[in-house]
């Protein structure tokens, strides 16, 4: 059996997700390594060889002399121009994807990820910061609410079609329950989230390497959240 072309280091995050959404809808096979957080495998030798950051995830194209991608977004860039799927090939719409792209990685993702950081992991560890919760709450709702406004009148982020932009967002901003961000209305915004709740292929790449779906709000949240934060007590 021949061996995948590309070889994720992924874990089951918000950052970790992005990729699994792009193979899966590009019907790309891959090969999948589960990176153990508890045993942190993410910093362990072989794995910071391919990645110096000790983060998730990392790529390995083996049909271009084991090349190693990481961070998300450049992950995200790297497939779509080697498949030339989800990103397209006019300037302009390329340009307003990778816009919007770098929208998510330097606000929706920083910013609710320290929302979810300061209540999920901090607050139960006997660190609490209201000052800071707010302040990360309060920013992450105006991000969803830029992302609202872009949304009206239109289906996707850039473009007429889902793309690279959509694929890194939607994990984050699809997560506003763990972070604890009102989505109230912000009509536009739900909207997107009911047409990609809506696609198969993503909704099975939120599945790997393990479901959590405390972090959209359903099943046991509680235990869910307890879980979480043992695992960075102190």
């Amino acid at each position: 059996m021949t061996r995948p072309e590309i070889t994720l280091y992924t874990a089951p995050t918000m950052n970790g997700w992005k990729p699994l959404i792009f193979l899966h809808e590009a019907d790309v096979p891959y090969e999948l390594v589960a990176v153990d957080f508890s045993k942190k495998e993410q910093k362990a030798a072989d794995y910071l060889r391919i990645n110096p950051n000790g983060r998730i995830p990392t790529i390995v194209d083996r049909s271009n002399g084991d090349f190693a991608v990481f961070e998300s977004g450049a992950i995200l860039l790297y497939l779509a121009e080697k498949y030339g799927k989800f990103l397209s090939a006019d300037p302009k719409e390329r340009s307003e994807t990778v816009q919007w792209l770098m929208f998510q990685m330097g606000g929706i993702g920083p910013m609710m990820g320290q929302a979810m950081y300061f209540q999920r992991i901090a607050r139960p560890n006997g660190h609490d910061d209201p000052f800071a919760i707010k302040r990360y709450i309060d920013e992450s709702r105006r991000l969803l609410e830029v992302l609202n406004t872009r949304l009206a009148g239109r289906d996707w982020l850039a473009g007429s079609d889902y793309s690279i932009a959509d694929m890194a967002t939607y994990p984050w901003a699809r997560s506003f329950y763990w972070a604890n961000v009102p989505v109230d209305g912000l009509d536009h915004l739900n909207a997107w989230f009911d047409r990609i709740d809506a696609r198969p292929a993503t909704q099975a790449a939120l599945q790997l390497p393990q479901p959590r779906p405390a972090v959209f709000g359903h099943g046991d949240t509680e235990a869910a959240a307890a879980k979480n934060a043992a695992n960075y007590k102190d």
